[in-house]
């Protein structure tokens, strides 16, 4: 009865994977020149410097990018190459119209760890490393980088080289099947227009569906117009050295592999854990970690994060934050730490939305190097206050008694008092809900009856 239940043993990767030391050597050679340039901006571009630029910015701007080219004998076009590879890796980070040298630069030479999640956050930015070509439609781009994974996993699966027509026929398929998911076919197919919309769309505005039956399956992907995705594809992968492409055949690179292979162990985590996260939407995903420790939570939360595009997860995480439930708005932003700076433009544009802003403010400043126990001194009093009110809705609705108790501790205010006349001005939508849990909850009577006057003014309007 005392023992605890046997741990999962770790994984190990696949034999002949170079040890983690081999792998990050690999990818501080691939990242040579990045680093170079970031280590550069640190020097030249930090604040008091006389390399900052004419507006006192310190961006790379194009008297930034000379002034590169000239210090470490390089093109303009390598030293903008490398600074956008330094970005995507971590080694830059970039702050609205400010940079700064990134967490990553700092433990380069002595984390192993740090220097394969820098690689790692390239390999996942492939698509931004090596831009499509203009001529390329956009949703058709949209469906290869979704379509991807799987080639990928084929890739690592096959162990050697895979010749670039079977991966052709992969991604065909791969591209049918996220076609069919969406539910699309073709129709107004009598005026040869070849349009397509949702077959639920198709269903609701036809009046006699005998009239206009939908075909039974989406149209299959086209090969002859996949093949030059698939270029670039391969060429964007092979920019960021996840693989190499050559010959009519396409290999994963030891660090390639090994780095899908983290993605698809995490997958099969996910796949095995109580909640079954792997897929589910954001907010069930979230629900699902509500009853996790904090360690176990992020581990879902990066395992459901590595099955599906940054972009679209980060959407939903927000999405689900602008709930009623202020327990899944705190577990969205925990979920967007794990993110990290991809998430930045989607928070720092929900600045302005009142119920997601002390959220937001919280977590550019932790990302911007803030101690997350200094990180409260960003919140105006009021800000923080509505947070309280948050927080302390979501221990009402999800949690014990006595964590509402400790949580009335937690507040600025010195006083009860001083609190309550706080929380009323904030106008948060569950004052009334929060303040009668806590008078209900708290053991000293006359403060029980305090907080329920205030409930029964905020109620009232008083």
């Amino acid at each position: 009865m005392n023992q605890r239940p046997a741990r999962r043993p770790a994984p190990r990767p696949p034999e002949g994977t170079p040890a983690p030391a081999e792998l990050a050597r690999m990818a501080r050679s691939g990242l040579a020149g990045a680093a170079r340039v970031a280590r550069w901006a640190d020097a030249a571009l930090g604040p008091g410097s006389d390399g900052a630029t004419a507006d006192g910015k310190a961006t790379l701007s194009d008297a930034s990018a000379e002034r590169a080219s000239d210090d470490l004998g390089l093109t303009t076009a390598q030293v903008r190459a490398d600074w956008d590879t330094a970005r995507l890796a971590g080694l830059v980070e970039v702050h609205g119209d400010s940079a700064r040298p990134g967490w990553r630069l700092r433990a380069w030479d002595r984390d192993d760890s740090a220097v394969l999640r820098g690689w790692v956050a390239l390999f996942d930015a492939w698509s931004l490393a090596h831009p499509e070509p203009a001529e390329f439609e956009p949703a058709a781009v949209a469906e290869v980088v979704s379509a991807m994974p799987q080639v990928l996993s084929f890739l690592q699966l096959s162990a050697g080289p895979v010749p670039v027509e079977q991966l052709l026929d992969l991604l065909g398929q791969r591209v049918t099947e996220l076609r069919t998911e969406r539910c699309e076919v073709p129709y107004d197919t009598e005026h040869g227009t070849g349009t397509v919309r949702p077959l639920a769309a198709v269903r609701s505005a036809d009046a006699d569906p005998a009239e206009h039956a939908p075909a039974e399956d989406p149209a299959p992907a086209d090969e002859a117009e996949l093949a030059p995705l698939l270029d670039w594809a391969l060429h964007a992968l092979a920019s960021v050295g996840a693989l190499t492409y050559g010959d009519g055949q396409a290999t994963l690179t030891p660090l390639g592999s090994w780095a899908v292979w983290v993605k698809l162990e995490q997958i099969c985590v996910a796949a095995q854990s109580p909640a079954g996260n792997i897929e589910v939407a954001a907010e069930e995903m979230l629900r699902g970690c509500a009853q996790l420790r904090p360690n176990a939570a992020r581990a879902e939360y990066r395992a459901w994060l590595a099955a599906r595009p940054v972009g679209s997860a980060v959407t939903e995480l927000v999405d689900a934050a602008r709930g009623e439930d202020a327990l899944l708005r705190g577990l969205a932003f925990e979920a967007l730490r794990v993110v990290g700076a991809p998430a930045e433009p989607d928070v720092r544009a929900v600045v302005d939305e009142p119920t997601l802003r002390p959220y937001a403010l919280l977590w550019l400043a932790e990302h911007d190097g803030v101690d997350p126990e200094d990180a409260h001194e960003v919140l105006t009093r009021e800000e923080a206050t509505w947070l309280w009110v948050d927080t302390a809705a979501a221990v009402a609705d999800h949690g014990e008694a006595p964590l509402l108790v400790r949580h009335l501790e937690a507040a600025l205010q010195p006083t009860v008092p001083a609190l309550l006349d706080e929380v009323r001005a904030v106008g948060h939508p569950r004052t009334v809900q929060v303040l009668v849990a806590l008078a209900a909850a708290h053991p000293d009577p006359a403060l029980a009856k305090a907080v329920r006057r205030a409930a029964f003014q905020v109620h009232t309007g008083g």
